[in-house]
């Protein structure tokens, strides 16, 4: 069995090893290299550094509308298609050139939370559940029918980053079993997606990560999850500017203005919260790294007495 895979970030990179033990990966698509670090310099996605290594020929188009992209795939003779996090949305004409199609694996239980962030968005929407959807791909953006699906519970404390390797890791079991039973001809019957309780996961914007203290705190706490690793959770803290990395809510009533210190201990620096409040677990200050609470109190004593 002759299969292309198509994806770029870390996420994909578990996906790729499964389906290399699963058949033969003729061909890896990929992001082109972008700039990245303090240098700017071209850097390659970790998908193009996993297929280097296994020595898979790798492709780059920036998009698959010229003709010669639709050649090049085609000559590949690809039994199936395996797309991954790739980035970029991929036109009917290349949905059509493999036998079997293209699979999309996807970390979320479609319909919910299709598009670009369906991890981060889940923990800040407080979702107790995620889960992995093997799709067959059409046109639209995550709409097709499931193939294969498994659910997993999303901790109460965990983060995105947390999330992001426990889906990444699913995803590759799913995958693998899925290609097993098409190479012992084992069709999956497609389930068509539900046209209820479709909600769309936008991709992240750092300005998302400024915590509003007049919100509720359990709604700033999910976001704190949510956005760890990145682009992690930021705000104002009595005169400072800080990042948050861990939190956790209090249903604490209380009569002060969103954003006041309640208190400054061991335990954390709780703020108030337009209902509730937030503990402040692990904190960074400007030009510095992630530290306890206690230690960031202890940093300020002059203002946490």
């Amino acid at each position: 069995m002759r299969i292309v895979f198509a994806g770029t970030p870390e996420f994909a990179v578990p996906c790729l090893r499964a389906a290399c033990s699963k058949a033969e990966v003729v061909a890896v698509y990929t992001q082109p290299d972008r700039p990245a670090g303090r240098g700017r310099g071209l850097t390659a996605s970790p998908v193009k550094l996993e297929a280097v290594q296994r020595g898979i020929p790798v492709y780059q188009p920036e998009n698959f509308r010229s003709a010669e992209s639709k050649r090049t795939l085609r000559a590949l003779q690809p039994d199936l298609m395996v797309v991954v996090a790739y980035g970029l949305l991929l036109p009917q004409s290349v949905l059509d050139i493999p036998e079997h199609g293209c699979w999309n694996v996807h970390a979320s239980l479609l319909p919910r939370w299709r598009g670009a962030a369906p991890i981060q968005r889940a923990i800040e929407a407080g979702d107790t559940e995620s889960g992995v959807c093997l799709m067959q791909m059409e046109k639209g953006l995550d709409t097709g029918p499931v193939l294969l699906a498994q659910s997993l519970a999303i901790g109460p404390e965990e983060t995105g980053g947390a999330l992001h390797d426990r889906l990444s890791e699913l995803g590759a079991r799913v995958l693998g079993d899925a290609l097993g039973l098409l190479r012992a001809t084992i069709h999956l019957p497609p389930h068509p997606q539900s046209a209820e309780g479709v909600t769309y996961a936008h991709k992240l914007d750092k300005a998302e990560a400024r915590l509003d203290w007049a919100q509720p705190a359990q709604r700033l706490a999910n976001k704190v999850r949510a956005f760890n690793p990145w682009p992690v959770a930021e705000a104002q803290l009595a005169g400072e500017r800080v990042r948050i990395h861990a939190a956790r809510a209090l249903d604490e009533a209380h009569a002060a203005a969103p954003g006041s210190v309640l208190r400054a201990g061991r335990e954390g620096v709780d703020v108030a919260c337009g209902s509730g409040a937030l503990r402040l677990l692990t904190l960074q200050r400007d030009g510095g790294k992630p530290i306890s609470a206690q230690d960031y109190r202890n940093a300020r004593r002059d203002t946490f007495a």
